[in-house]
Protein backbone atom coordinates (compact mmCIF):
# COMPACT_ATOMS: atom_id res chain seq x y z
CA UNK A 1 0.00 0.00 0.00
CA UNK A 2 2.66 2.70 1.07
CA UNK A 3 4.65 1.17 -1.57
CA UNK A 4 2.60 1.95 -4.19
CA UNK A 5 1.33 5.24 -3.10
CA UNK A 6 4.74 6.79 -2.67
CA UNK A 7 5.13 5.36 -6.71
CA UNK A 8 2.14 7.10 -7.50
CA UNK A 9 3.49 10.93 -5.77
CA UNK A 10 0.91 10.93 -2.74
CA UNK A 11 1.35 12.93 -0.24
CA UNK A 12 -0.42 11.32 2.57
CA UNK A 13 -1.70 8.04 3.20
CA UNK A 14 -4.25 6.85 6.02
CA UNK A 15 -4.16 3.61 6.74
CA UNK A 16 -7.24 2.12 8.47
CA UNK A 17 -5.93 -0.19 11.13
CA UNK A 18 -7.81 -1.49 13.83
CA UNK A 19 -8.17 -1.81 17.78
CA UNK A 20 -6.28 -5.46 17.83
CA UNK A 21 -3.62 -3.54 17.22
CA UNK A 22 -3.43 -1.29 20.38
CA UNK A 23 -5.44 -3.10 23.26
CA UNK A 24 -4.94 -6.72 23.62
CA UNK A 25 -1.95 -7.10 25.70
CA UNK A 26 -3.08 -4.93 28.44
CA UNK A 27 -4.23 -7.12 31.28
CA UNK A 28 -4.11 -3.84 33.78
CA UNK A 29 -7.22 -2.19 34.72
CA UNK A 30 -5.92 0.87 35.85
CA UNK A 31 -4.29 1.18 32.61
CA UNK A 32 -5.62 3.51 29.79
CA UNK A 33 -4.59 2.54 26.38
CA UNK A 34 -3.44 5.06 24.50
CA UNK A 35 -1.84 5.42 20.97
CA UNK A 36 1.15 4.41 22.59
CA UNK A 37 -0.09 1.35 23.31
CA UNK A 38 0.75 -2.11 20.89
CA UNK A 39 -0.67 -5.44 20.80
CA UNK A 40 1.78 -8.03 21.46
CA UNK A 41 1.42 -10.03 18.06
CA UNK A 42 2.81 -12.79 20.29
CA UNK A 43 0.03 -12.66 22.48
CA UNK A 44 -1.22 -15.93 23.90
CA UNK A 45 -4.95 -16.65 22.03
CA UNK A 46 -4.55 -13.64 19.62
CA UNK A 47 -6.50 -14.55 16.77
CA UNK A 48 -4.81 -14.79 13.41
CA UNK A 49 -7.00 -11.51 12.05
CA UNK A 50 -5.82 -9.42 15.08
CA UNK A 51 -2.19 -10.48 14.66
CA UNK A 52 -2.28 -9.51 10.75
CA UNK A 53 -3.54 -6.02 12.13
CA UNK A 54 -0.67 -5.64 14.06
CA UNK A 55 2.14 -6.85 12.00
CA UNK A 56 0.16 -4.53 8.86
CA UNK A 57 0.75 -1.28 10.80
CA UNK A 58 4.19 -2.43 12.16
CA UNK A 59 5.12 -2.90 8.48
CA UNK A 60 3.40 0.22 7.61
CA UNK A 61 5.21 2.33 10.22
CA UNK A 62 8.54 0.77 9.51
CA UNK A 63 8.66 1.75 5.29
CA UNK A 64 8.04 4.81 6.15
CA UNK A 65 10.80 5.30 8.57
CA UNK A 66 13.32 3.88 6.10
CA UNK A 67 11.60 4.32 2.75
CA UNK A 68 9.02 6.57 2.73
CA UNK A 69 10.83 9.57 1.36
CA UNK A 70 7.87 12.54 1.87
CA UNK A 71 5.02 10.24 2.37
CA UNK A 72 3.12 10.87 5.25
CA UNK A 73 1.15 8.42 7.10
CA UNK A 74 -2.01 8.97 9.56
CA UNK A 75 -3.63 5.65 11.24
CA UNK A 76 -6.75 4.88 12.36
CA UNK A 77 -7.62 2.44 14.87
CA UNK A 78 -11.41 2.12 15.34
CA UNK A 79 -12.58 0.04 18.41
CA UNK A 80 -15.70 -2.25 17.58
CA UNK A 81 -17.86 -0.37 14.84
CA UNK A 82 -21.38 0.30 15.37
CA UNK A 83 -24.04 2.54 13.94
CA UNK A 84 -26.70 2.32 10.58
CA UNK A 85 -26.01 -0.67 8.14
CA UNK A 86 -26.16 0.37 4.20
CA UNK A 87 -27.14 -3.28 3.32
CA UNK A 88 -27.53 -6.60 4.43
CA UNK A 89 -23.79 -7.61 5.32
CA UNK A 90 -23.16 -8.00 9.23
CA UNK A 91 -19.62 -7.06 10.33
CA UNK A 92 -19.09 -8.87 13.47
CA UNK A 93 -20.40 -6.69 15.83
CA UNK A 94 -23.71 -5.91 14.03
CA UNK A 95 -23.40 -9.73 14.06
CA UNK A 96 -23.07 -9.40 18.10
CA UNK A 97 -26.25 -7.16 17.86
CA UNK A 98 -28.11 -9.42 15.41
CA UNK A 99 -27.92 -12.83 17.51
CA UNK A 100 -29.26 -10.81 20.40
CA UNK A 101 -32.43 -9.49 18.72
CA UNK A 102 -33.45 -12.71 17.17
CA UNK A 103 -33.09 -14.11 20.34
CA UNK A 104 -30.17 -17.17 19.31
CA UNK A 105 -27.58 -16.00 22.04
CA UNK A 106 -29.26 -17.42 25.19
CA UNK A 107 -26.55 -16.59 27.63
CA UNK A 108 -24.49 -13.23 26.90
CA UNK A 109 -20.91 -13.35 27.93
CA UNK A 110 -18.96 -10.79 29.79
CA UNK A 111 -16.76 -9.50 27.31
CA UNK A 112 -15.68 -5.86 27.51
CA UNK A 113 -15.57 -3.46 24.19
CA UNK A 114 -14.87 0.25 23.16
CA UNK A 115 -17.14 0.92 20.50
CA UNK A 116 -17.64 3.72 17.68
CA UNK A 117 -20.02 4.65 15.47
CA UNK A 118 -18.79 3.91 11.23
CA UNK A 119 -19.79 7.37 10.92
CA UNK A 120 -17.65 8.96 13.01
CA UNK A 121 -14.65 6.25 11.87
CA UNK A 122 -15.56 7.96 8.48
CA UNK A 123 -15.40 11.67 9.51
CA UNK A 124 -12.14 10.57 11.30
CA UNK A 125 -10.70 9.58 8.35
CA UNK A 126 -11.06 12.92 6.34
CA UNK A 127 -10.10 15.04 9.35
CA UNK A 128 -6.69 12.48 9.25
CA UNK A 129 -6.64 12.81 5.85
CA UNK A 130 -6.74 17.04 5.29
CA UNK A 131 -5.31 18.08 8.69
CA UNK A 132 -1.78 18.67 8.75
CA UNK A 133 -1.54 18.16 12.65
CA UNK A 134 -2.31 14.45 11.46
CA UNK A 135 0.36 13.27 10.08
CA UNK A 136 2.69 10.71 11.49
CA UNK A 137 0.64 10.45 14.18
CA UNK A 138 -2.02 7.15 14.87
CA UNK A 139 -5.46 8.09 16.43
CA UNK A 140 -7.76 5.57 18.41
CA UNK A 141 -11.43 6.02 17.26
CA UNK A 142 -14.04 5.09 19.98
CA UNK A 143 -16.87 6.91 21.55
CA UNK A 144 -15.11 6.48 24.99
CA UNK A 145 -15.34 4.20 27.94
CA UNK A 146 -16.51 0.22 27.49
CA UNK A 147 -19.09 -1.79 27.41
CA UNK A 148 -19.78 -5.75 28.01
CA UNK A 149 -22.24 -7.69 25.89
CA UNK A 150 -24.11 -7.78 29.52
CA UNK A 151 -24.70 -4.10 28.92
CA UNK A 152 -25.77 -4.02 25.40
CA UNK A 153 -28.29 -6.21 26.09
CA UNK A 154 -29.71 -4.32 28.96
CA UNK A 155 -29.09 -1.28 26.90
CA UNK A 156 -31.29 -2.85 24.31
CA UNK A 157 -34.17 -4.04 26.66
CA UNK A 158 -34.19 -0.25 28.56
CA UNK A 159 -34.17 1.50 25.18
CA UNK A 160 -36.55 -0.55 22.20
CA UNK A 161 -39.40 -1.72 24.39
CA UNK A 162 -41.06 -4.94 22.54
CA UNK A 163 -38.61 -4.64 19.33
CA UNK A 164 -36.38 -5.97 22.09
CA UNK A 165 -38.24 -8.58 23.62
CA UNK A 166 -35.99 -11.78 22.30
CA UNK A 167 -32.87 -10.17 23.95
CA UNK A 168 -31.49 -12.38 26.78
CA UNK A 169 -29.81 -10.67 29.74
CA UNK A 170 -28.36 -13.68 31.14
CA UNK A 171 -24.85 -13.30 32.04
CA UNK A 172 -22.91 -16.28 30.98
CA UNK A 173 -20.17 -17.17 33.80
CA UNK A 174 -16.21 -17.17 32.35
CA UNK A 175 -15.31 -20.51 33.36
CA UNK A 176 -18.61 -21.69 31.04
CA UNK A 177 -16.84 -19.58 28.25
CA UNK A 178 -13.53 -21.29 29.01
CA UNK A 179 -14.89 -24.81 29.28
CA UNK A 180 -17.12 -24.18 25.89
CA UNK A 181 -13.76 -23.15 24.39
CA UNK A 182 -12.19 -26.49 24.30
CA UNK A 183 -15.27 -27.81 21.69
CA UNK A 184 -16.44 -24.53 20.34
CA UNK A 185 -14.46 -22.62 18.13
CA UNK A 186 -17.23 -18.84 18.45
CA UNK A 187 -16.04 -19.77 22.52
CA UNK A 188 -12.82 -20.15 22.00
CA UNK A 189 -12.73 -16.99 20.31
CA UNK A 190 -14.32 -15.06 22.76
CA UNK A 191 -11.83 -16.46 25.82
CA UNK A 192 -9.23 -14.60 24.08
CA UNK A 193 -11.59 -11.09 25.27
CA UNK A 194 -12.21 -12.24 28.58
CA UNK A 195 -10.28 -10.42 31.37
CA UNK A 196 -8.83 -7.76 28.62
CA UNK A 197 -8.55 -4.24 29.80
CA UNK A 198 -10.24 -2.31 26.74
CA UNK A 199 -10.40 1.12 28.82
CA UNK A 200 -8.64 3.42 25.77
CA UNK A 201 -8.52 7.14 25.21
CA UNK A 202 -9.86 9.12 22.39
CA UNK A 203 -8.77 12.41 23.86
CA UNK A 204 -6.27 12.77 20.81
CA UNK A 205 -8.32 12.28 18.12
CA UNK A 206 -10.48 14.82 20.14
CA UNK A 207 -7.68 17.62 21.40
CA UNK A 208 -5.34 17.56 18.00
CA UNK A 209 -8.02 17.19 15.24
CA UNK A 210 -11.12 18.55 16.92
CA UNK A 211 -13.35 14.98 16.78
CA UNK A 212 -16.65 14.81 17.94
CA UNK A 213 -18.06 11.17 18.44
CA UNK A 214 -21.35 10.04 18.89
CA UNK A 215 -22.17 8.00 22.16
CA UNK A 216 -21.95 4.95 22.66
CA UNK A 217 -25.46 4.20 23.37
CA UNK A 218 -26.07 6.10 20.16
CA UNK A 219 -23.88 4.11 18.20
CA UNK A 220 -25.76 0.87 19.36
CA UNK A 221 -28.90 1.72 19.08
CA UNK A 222 -28.83 3.23 15.64
CA UNK A 223 -27.30 -0.11 14.68
CA UNK A 224 -29.97 -2.35 16.64
CA UNK A 225 -32.91 -0.27 14.70
CA UNK A 226 -30.77 -1.08 11.16
CA UNK A 227 -30.04 -4.15 11.98
CA UNK A 228 -34.18 -4.98 12.12
CA UNK A 229 -34.66 -3.17 8.89
CA UNK A 230 -32.69 -5.23 7.22
CA UNK A 231 -33.55 -8.47 9.31
CA UNK A 232 -37.02 -7.61 10.82
CA UNK A 233 -37.85 -9.69 13.72
CA UNK A 234 -40.47 -12.90 13.40
CA UNK A 235 -43.61 -12.26 15.41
Amino acid sequence: MAKAAKAAGVSRVVMTSNFGAVGYSHKNPNELITEESWTDPNEKNLNAYLKSKVLAEMAAWEFIKTNGGNLELSVINPAGIFGPLLGTDLSSGHELLHKLLDGSMKSVPKIPMGIVDVRDVADLHILAMTNPKAAGQRFLALAGGTYTLPEIALLLKEKMGSKAKKVSTKVLPDWIVRIAALFNPQAKQAVSQLGKNKNASNKKARTLLGWKPRSNEQAILSAAESILKFYPLNT
